[in-house]
């Protein structure tokens, strides 16, 4: 297959725009974090270290990403890479805005509750935010698209996966955190088990999708969804009990703040699978129904 390159006009065409923003300012914020004193980082904290590399790998994983997806936009050479590329780049755009969002509460929180101001972080917080800006101004450009253009995750069981994921990979962060400051509980390992079998359950979702795998499965996609979003369901309704027991406990082996922090995020994930597990409900009463 010749390699064609993308007309004139499509250079000024909104969605490469916001893809070369995305870009120049995922690498301008990680560069200007690892421009920061790691030990400055350090001081004050023992979890600031933890949460800095978080946001680094976010930053440099969606850059990445984003850079080879517009390469291939523009050589449009994506038709040989056996993936659906519409679900992968609503993927890219939706996720990274969320990932995103993340970097820009979370980076902000280290260097004003930890005294880190410096021009570098102040800079970095700042284009952090327009990053989130600019993914998000993909996903909504990618999401007004025809639906056979946006494809399975530019729908609304789709953007609940997304969000479904995104609360799974909060917890990687903020789990460690727990298990390294204080003495491990039967309370936080339940949860470690129900954030990763999550996890697990939400990329292999995705493997599916972008792969184009459904006819594959062993069971209907439809069920297979399902039952995944009721084991969501109940694992998730373990984990805000649990987090909602801590936080009444106010025990001295947890940081109060990372408490809240994982009982808002297990909440918001909670309220994704129950609203897929509806819409999946639907989807099989009206099937059955035809």
């Amino acid at each position: 297959m010749p390699v064609i390159v993308l007309e004139t006009k499509d250079f000024t065409s909104p969605l490469f725009v916001v893809r070369t923003w995305e870009v120049l300012s995922s690498c301008a914020t990680f560069s200007l974090v690892a421009s920061l004193d790691s030990s400055e980082l350090s001081k004050n904290s023992n979890n600031v270290n933890s949460f800095r590399i978080f946001c680094m790998f976010i930053w440099c994983f969606f850059f990445t990403l984003t850079l080879l997806i517009h390469i291939l936009s523009v050589i449009q050479f994506h038709s040989l890479i056996p993936i659906s590329w519409k679900n992968l780049t609503m993927t890219v755009a939706v996720l990274g805005a969320l990932m995103c969002l993340t970097t820009s509460i979370v980076f902000p929180w280290i260097i004003m509750d930890h005294q880190i101001l410096s021009p570098c972080s102040v800079a970095a917080a700042v284009i952090s935010s327009l990053t989130f800006l600019a993914y998000t101004s993909e996903s909504y450009i990618l999401c007004n698209q025809a639906h056979e253009q946006r494809g399975y995750m530019g729908s609304m069981p789709g953007l609940l996966k997304l969000l479904q994921l995104w609360g799974g990979l909060q917890m990687i962060p903020l789990v460690v955190e727990m298990l390294l400051n204080g003495v491990p509980s039967w309370q936080q390992w339940v949860s470690c088990l129900s954030y990763s079998v999550c996890i697990f359950m939400s990329l292999i979702t995705l493997v599916v999708i972008l792969g184009d795998l459904a006819g594959r499965c062993l069971l209907p996609f439809d069920r297979f969804l399902a039952v995944f979003s009721l084991i969501g369901v109940l694992l998730y309704m373990v984990a805000t009990v649990i987090c909602f027991t801590k936080i009444l406990q106010q025990s001295k082996n947890n940081d109060v703040e990372l408490v809240i922090m994982e009982t808002v995020v297990v909440s918001i994930t909670l309220l994704a699978y129950t609203v897929d597990l509806a819409f999946s409900i639907k989807l099989l009463c009206d099937r059955s129904h035809a």
